[in-house]
């Protein structure tokens, strides 16, 4: 199989390249810089919002993993946020659906939640273990872009057959790049990882994730929250949510560390577990 990794410099993106080498799949970059590591077989400097760029990227590929997006609302402006991530998906999705690529994995968010950077000052889902469905609370235009994505995907399915994922990322990173540290932050003030429910996710298991992604059977687009299924904490989850979410529906038990996060899809559709846990 020969994949296009779009946003392929990026942190993901470097470990989907490392993946895709070890698995021994043909790798193809759409980048705007060097990835580094891994080499690519073919890399093209270009934009994803670009069609020309994108159809060039795609040529000769079986699937895409599209990761190419602005990761925060904080640096930049509003529009500069919701157009460009809203229109790569969908222009790396129209190009590779008139190219006739039917396998597509897209690095979505927890930012789709809205609960990470909407403007109230202490957010609560309505329930946990938060879902798929949860209703969303945003008010940034980094989720609201999200959440077009995946609407973008369920129209991309319908439009051109094509099986499309959307990965709902939650804070990603490597042992000693940061999530160790990450960890200890929150561990030092559990405030700071109530809006992403303390949640994380290895980078290596993020790539896996993506891979897995593209195995999925059959036309359709699907939403799927992965994580590691124990929080950053060393203390119990059902602690934290009563401090600090106290009217979220809880709805089933959280034994221990668990995270708040019904990862049943991520299981069942993608086959995926998270192996790589914080201490």
């Amino acid at each position: 199989m020969r994949v296009l990794v779009t946003g392929a410099a990026g942190r993901i993106g470097r470990a989907v390249l490392a993946l895709l080498a070890e698995e021994g799949f043909e790798a193809h970059a759409l980048v705007l810089e060097d990835p580094g590591g891994p080499a690519a077989r073919r890399v093209v400097r270009g934009d994803a919002c670009d069609p020309q760029a994108v159809a060039s990227a795609l040529d000769g590929v079986d699937a895409v993993i599209h990761l190419a997006a602005i990761p925060t609302p904080e640096r930049h402006s509003p529009y500069e946020v919701f157009g460009a991530n809203s229109l790569a998906t969908f222009t790396v999705l129209e190009e590779a659906g008139r190219a006739g690529v039917r396998r597509a994995a897209v690095a979505g968010s927890w930012g789709a939640t809205g609960l990470p950077w909407t403007a109230d000052p202490a957010p609560h889902p309505a329930y946990v273990p938060v879902d798929a469905l949860l209703p969303a609370q945003v008010a940034d235009p980094y989720g609201l872009a999200k959440q077009t994505d995946e609407l973008t995907a369920a129209m991309m399915a319908r439009r051109h057959g094509m099986g499309v994922v959307c990965l709902r990322y939650p804070f990603v990173g490597g042992f000693e790049e940061r999530l160790l540290a990450h960890a200890a932050r929150l561990r030092a003030d559990p405030a700071l990882g109530a809006r992403d429910l303390w949640t994380h996710l290895e980078v290596r298991e993020a790539a896996r994730a993506a891979l897995l992604a593209l195995r999925v059977p059959g036309p359709g687009a699907h939403t799927v929250h992965v994580c590691a299924p124990e929080t950053l904490m060393d203390v119990p989850t059902r602690e934290l949510l009563r401090r600090f979410h106290p009217d979220t529906e809880v709805r089933r038990p959280l034994p221990g560390r668990s995270a708040p996060v019904d990862l049943t899809a991520a299981r069942e559709l993608l086959g995926f577990e998270a192996e790589f846990l914080v201490p």
